[in-house]
């Protein structure tokens, strides 16, 4: 565990971007049973917090990318990250929508994207995989070659790990799941003892055994 991963986790522990319910899940939208609830648009409204995430961004890609031409956000949770660590960086910047505009020059990609740049995806968050491959594989088909994808947080789930290397997409993010589980119980969010539950429900979100499985 990095310095930069736990200063993330600490930042977004403290302005409920990711909140941990252990004994109360949240139901997602595909019926799931979730012990964790994230939202990292929250950052963009805490001005400290958004600091720290953009000039981790930053760092990431200078680390991890150095030879970045181009950042492009993932419509719409991405977009305002890359707009702000493109500014910090002096670099262009774009985006790509889930679908083609339906008038117009009907753009999936917006801004200005030459076949063959050097292009570094911005994303929020890392489920599964599918949204942020979908936008990788746009930007392959303009011509663009991608060096991969910096993301906010990422929750480490298998099918997701899985479906990134089979499409030869490397991810980056600043904090993870196992990560801010250990400082949420450091800070007194949940007990120690649930760390093992929430890992639990990372390692197969459709098995709800942990629910009530306090020790």
């Amino acid at each position: 565990m990095t310095e930069l991963q736990r200063k993330i986790a600490k930042d977004l522990l403290s302005i409920q971007a990711v909140f941990f319910r252990p004994d109360e899940p949240f139901t997602w939208a595909s019926g799931i049973k979730s012990p964790v609830y994230c939202d990292n648009r929250l950052t963009l409204t805490a001005p400290a917090v958004r600091s720290d995430v953009e000039n981790g961004l930053k760092e990431l890609i200078l680390q991890h990318y150095p030879e970045a031409e181009v950042l492009m956000g993932t419509s719409t949770a991405g977009i305002a990250h890359a707009a702000i660590t493109a500014h910090l960086m002096n670099l262009p910047m774009g985006y790509v929508r889930s679908g083609a505009k339906d008038h117009g020059r009907q753009n999936q990609i917006e801004g200005k994207l030459e076949k063959g740049q050097k292009v570094v995806v911005v994303e929020d968050l890392i489920s599964t995989g599918g949204s942020v491959i979908e936008v990788v594989n746009v930007l392959r088909e303009a011509g663009a070659e991608v060096l991969g994808v910096v993301s906010i947080f990422t929750y480490g789930m298998q099918k997701g790990r899985t479906r990134l290397q089979e499409a030869n997409v490397k991810n980056i993010s600043l904090t993870d799941f196992d990560c801010i589980a250990q400082i949420a119980a450091e800070e007194s969010y949940i007990q120690p003892e649930d760390i093992a539950r929430l890992i639990a429900f990372r390692n197969n979100p459709a098995d709800e055994s942990w629910i009530g499985a306090k020790q």
